[in-house]
């Protein structure tokens, strides 16, 4: 993440988030040719408060999610995943014990042969 555009995210105020976000689901919305009813109705919400999350007004983060489920827009969940993350020392480790070598086996040792 550009370290810039992080910083713009923290002087932000909750309220100018809020109508960020409700500026990305306008667009959205319009982009698709839909109307607040159609998507209100789709997300089972009314279309007031469709209204108030475009406007940058609180609501509930379910509703949030229906919205953005509605204008298939949840890949912007894809942020919030956790990916495990290995330690370098860690990955050494690990490294150190991949096998080098292919040895014989213990049965292949009681082959003899009849010499």
């Amino acid at each position: 993440m550009n370290d810039k555009q992080y910083m713009s995210w923290i002087a932000m105020s909750d309220t100018a988030l809020a109508q960020t976000i409700g500026a990305f689901v306008k667009h959205h919305r319009l982009l698709q040719n839909k109307t607040q009813e159609d998507i209100a109705n789709a997300a089972n919400i009314s279309r007031s408060t469709l209204s108030l999350l475009e406007k940058g007004e609180t609501i509930t983060v379910p509703t949030l999610l229906q919205v953005l489920r509605v204008l298939d827009l949840l890949y912007v969940m894809d942020i919030f995943k956790i990916q495990e993350q290995i330690s370098p020392i860690a990955l050494a480790k690990l490294d150190q014990q991949k096998r080098q070598r292919a040895r014989n086996s213990a049965t292949d040792n009681a082959k003899q042969s009849d010499w």
